[in-house]
Parts: structure tokens; C-alpha cells; sequence
């Protein structure tokens, strides 16, 4: 895995990958769901609930600003954009105006219930300087402290009908503290959810006995790359779209939907999985929507859509991350606490010294330079 160690990943992991053919996306479901059931209940004998609820990944984003969304604790990010419309704040309409391509912006917001009293001013500051890290430019916070005056740190820009509107939508009363980000959405929920889960975790909000569970489902096909300035495949360009979005995949590539569907424990992604696309048209038509032309495309993949001319059954899976599903099993917390020779932030094996160097007859036997 070419990614940054954390806490919950490894450069190296064990996946239990299922492949099925003839299965669609709620028998496959089914099948993981008893499956994931029977580990628990004889693993550690929790019996979790039957069957497990599902999120639309665009409710996920837009209440917990992720899609491994941690359903433990409240704190959701709720869409006050329209409250701010007319507002003589330019940073928040600096962000209403966003439009590239279809990329949006908002203001959002989530309330600390009752934390208030726990926020100092310097831990105010030190939110905003986490949310910075997170991607944002800032954040504003609006505080109301028991028995006392609401402050703001943009309060200059707000009236008392901002505050009434406010007070209404985020439930914001005596005790409370809220935090707003202004910016793309993408931004805006990385920025917020990420302040929810520090907080959760600084004020303890979270069971950690306890076991969330849930799907998430309807992930998008597509997303537009700034940096690319065109589309990118949301997971990889071998998932199948909705039936009913194959049009919209051409006409409107953002808002196609994918047969792609996660298991969510505790905020922790345990397995991801799609039905894969078996068609070679759909296959090329998906391949031109993320600009490869025919020669890219033959050049790239021949084997693969090739291969379409012997047929193809319907297929689809999902694959569980092991080592994660036993760290959530033990109720830990890292990763490395359950992997036998777990790497260290260098991606090197203190254990067996790996990796290391390898003797010239070794390379000259599998022909490596």
C-alpha cells in the first residue's frame, strides 16, 4: 500500500478478498452481513444488529463530513449556506460564490453541545489552527458562555436576525459553542469532520465499548480533479454505475452513482467492495469519460477489455481488511498492536531488519538490474 503510515494502516496488510459472479449489491451485502455477525458473536460475543443501517454516501458527507462517518457521537455539520446569502461577511460569501466546474462552496457548521465551558479562548485558537491543518483557511467559532453574553469571532458581521437564525438551526443555546467553516464543500467537510472527531476524542464523548455499524452506499462514479481539470474515478474505472445513472455518466459524470458500498465500524472503514462492470461498451464508454483515448486505452488495458470478447458474468465483491477488523475486534487503537512484524514510520522491520539488501546472485536469478 503506497500510503502514509497511521494508526489504523500499515504499508503492509492481509485482505480477505471475496469475488462472486451472479451476485448483486444486496445479496453480496447480505452474505458479509452474516458473515461479519458470526465473527463477532464468536470472536468476542457481541451480537450486533440485524441487519446493519444503511447511509447514502451523500448523507454521510453532508452530516459527518466523511464517508467512514463515526455514528457514536452527535456533533453533525448541519448546512447553514442560505443564512449567510445576503451577509456582509466576505468570507463566507467569498465561499457561496464558488463554482468550478462542479465543485460548490458552503458554510457549514456543527455545535459543541454543552463545551462551552471547556473551551478557553486558547482552545478556541487551537481549533482553528487544527482546522488549517485539515485544509481549511480558517474557522469561526460563536460561543455562549452559562449566564453569560454570546461572542463571536466574527461577531461585527452579524445581526440579531443572523443570530436568531442561528440559534434556530444549530439549536445553539446557553453552554454551547459552534464552529463554522466557509470554503469548497470538500473542504468544508474534511474541515468539520475532522473538528468533530478531535473533539470527541478531547472531551471523550465516545463509548468506546460500544459497536456502530452501518453501509454506506451509492458512493459517486466521478469526481472533478482541480489539479487535473477533469474527471477521476471515485474508486477505480472497473465499478459499475447505477443502471438508471449510465446516461447521467456522460450528460452529468458528477452526479452518477456507483455500485460501490463500504462496511463502516466505529468510523473505521472494515471492507469495500462493487459490482464490477462486464460490459466492454460500458467499459470503454467509462474509459473515454476519464479522457483515455482508444490508443491509451488499448495500450493500457488491451488485455483486460479484450478479454470481454470471451464474455464476462456479472461479478462483484468486497474485500475486508484483516488486520484493521481484529484491531476493532481487541477495541484498540493501533494497528501495530496486531500485526506480527508491523513496520515503523520509516516502512523498515525492526524485528527482521527489512527491507535490506540482497546479494548480486539473487538479482542475476530474477533477472532484476
Amino acid at each position: 500500500r503506497d500510503e502514509d503510515l497511521r494508526a489504523d494502516r500499515q504499508p503492509e496488510f492481509t485482505q480477505v478478498d471475496i469475488e462472486t459472479s451472479f451476485l448483486n449489491m444486496d445479496e453480496i451485502r447480505a452474505l458479509m452481513e452474516e458473515l461479519i455477525r458470526t465473527v463477532f458473536k464468536e470472536a468476542i460475543d457481541v451480537d450486533l444488529v440485524d441487519p446493519f443501517p444503511v447511509m447514502l454516501y451523500d448523507d454521510a458527507m453532508a452530516m459527518y463530513g466523511s464517508d467512514k462517518p463515526d455514528t457514536r457521537f452527535g456533533l453533525k455539520i448541519v448546512n447553514c449556506s442560505d443564512l449567510f446569502a445576503s451577509s456582509q461577511f466576505k468570507v463566507f460569501t467569498d465561499a457561496l460564490a464558488i463554482k468550478i466546474g462542479p465543485i460548490r462552496g458552503s458554510v457549514r457548521a456543527i455545535n459543541a453541545k454543552g463545551l462551552a465551558g471547556n473551551l478557553s479562548r486558547k482552545d478556541l485558537d487551537a481549533c482553528v489552527e487544527y482546522a488549517k491543518t485539515l485544509g481549511a483557511k480558517g474557522l469561526c467559532w460563536m460561543t455562549w458562555q452559562k449566564g453569560g453574553e454570546i461572542k463571536s469571532s466574527f461577531a461585527k458581521f452579524l445581526t440579531e436576525e443572523d443570530v436568531s437564525n442561528i440559534k434556530a438551526r444549530m439549536d445553539f443555546e446557553e453552554g454551547d459553542t459552534l464552529f463554522f467553516a466557509a470554503d469548497k464543500d470538500y473542504v468544508v467537510f474534511n474541515t468539520l469532520g475532522g473538528l468533530r472527531l478531535m473533539l470527541a476524542d478531547k472531551f471523550n464523548l465516545v463509548d468506546k465499548n460500544s459497536y456502530d455499524i452501518l453501509w454506506i452506499t451509492e458512493f459517486p462514479m466521478f469526481e472533478w480533479s482541480e489539479e487535473e481539470n477533469r474527471f477521476m474515478a471515485v474508486h477505480h474505472p472497473f465499478t459499475a454505475p447505477m443502471n438508471e445513472d449510465l446516461e447521467l455518466c456522460v450528460a452529468s459524470p458528477d452526479k452518477a452513482r456507483a455500485k460501490a458500498y463500504d462496511l463502516v465500524i466505529n468510523g473505521q472503514e472494515a471492507g469495500g467492495g462493487s459490482i464490477r462492470i462486464h460490459s466492454r461498451e460500458i467499459q470503454k464508454k467509462m474509459f473515454n469519460i476519464l479522457g483515455f483515448s482508444d490508443e491509451d486505452i488499448q495500450r493500457k488495458f488491451g488485455f483486460f477489455v479484450d478479454a470481454f470478447n470471451y464474455g464476462a458474468p456479472p461479478h462483484g465483491g468486497l474485500a475486508f481488511g484483516l488486520d484493521r477488523l481484529v484491531m476493532l475486534l481487541c477495541k484498540d487503537d493501533s494497528i501495530r498492536d496486531v500485526i506480527a512484524f508491523p513496520k515503523v514510520q520509516t516502512a523498515s522491520c525492526l524485528m527482521s531488519d527489512a527491507p535490506s539488501k540482497v546479494d548480486q546472485k539473487q538479482l542475476d536469478e530474477l533477472e532484476i538490474s
